[in-house]
Parts: structure tokens; sequence; C-alpha cells
């Protein structure tokens, strides 16, 4: 679903206009993170655009890197997601539809898009019962992919978890 735009220059613009309009440098390094982000077409982690830009010839810290995603985060350009996997990733939001979820394979990492036009039925009608306006909401399933199933992975569904359940009790 999520898509890298073909033309990524306007984007790569409108990024560069948000950091003049605070007072901030339109670097080479910022430039460099902003178009591996725009041009890629999955949710990337920091490792990943880090070997993006080295493929690319560029030698960047990930400081700089990390520094860079959370201008590009605050832009509204793109979106920050944390999977449970001790990383962050991160996806643009350009050319790709607003309203998604995700899928998360728990052995591959793999992140499948989808959109429900029955989950948002039931988002605002649940809302609307409540007497509640939703302003946004997300949802991610954690479970296999088809590809990790067929290599033969298996895993029991537990329904919703609680993070304590997982917790060693204290001793």
């Amino acid at each position: 679903m999520n898509t890298g735009p073909t033309d990524i220059d306007p984007y790569v613009a409108i990024f560069a206009r948000y950091l003049r309009e605070r007072g901030l440098a339109v670097t080479q390094q910022r430039t460099a993170v902003a178009e591996a982000v725009f041009s890629s077409s999955g949710h990337r982690s920091v490792d990943d655009l880090h070997a993006a830009l080295r493929g690319r010839g560029l030698s960047l810290g990930k400081a700089t890197i990390y520094r860079t995603l959370g201008l590009l985060v605050q832009s509204g350009l793109v979106e920050e997601h944390d999977f449970g996997e001790g990383f962050r990733r991160f996806e643009h939001r350009l050319s790709r539809d607003p309203v998604h979820h995700h899928m998360v394979c728990i052995r591959s990492g793999e992140v499948i898009e989808f959109r429900s036009e029955a989950l948002a039925r039931i988002v605002q009608e649940t809302a609307a019962r409540h007497g509640f306006r939703p302003a946004y909401h997300k949802l991610v399933i954690f479970g296999l992919s088809r590809a990790s199933q067929e290599s033969g992975a298996d895993v029991e569904y537990r329904g919703i978890t609680c993070p304590i359940e997982d917790t060693p009790p204290e001793s």
C-alpha cells in the first residue's frame, strides 16, 4: 500500500521550507535522510536508512539520522511506529492511504499494511454510541505472515495481551 513517490523533489522542498520557517539549516545530511525516507516504500528503521545512505556512498552518523527523523516526524511528513521490536520504524505519509493499519510478523519482522472499511465503520459506530468524536486510531495485529507459516512457524493466538503478563514477578 505504501509506495514511495516517483518524484520526491516536491516533498524534499516542503521539508526544506519547514526547516527554514523554524530557523534551521537545510543541510546536505538532512536532505539526504529526507530523500532516503521519501523514496522508500516501507517502514524503515534507522539501521535500514543508515545502510541505504551508505549504499549511496554517504557516510552519515546514526545520531544525525535520528535527529533528522525527529524533524521529519515533527513536520508531519513522516510517521513513527513502535511495533514492539525494540526499535522504531518510520513511514513517509506521502502518496498513501492516510487511514490504514498494520500486521507485523513476529518471526520475520515483515509489516503488511491493510485498509478495512468494516473496521472504519466499527470505529465510527462505536464512537457515536458513546458520544465520542475520534481524532485518530491505530491498530497493529501481531502474528505470522504467510511466508513464515509456510516455512513451518506456528504461534498460539493469545488475544489481547497485557504488558505485565510478560513481566516476571519481582523476587
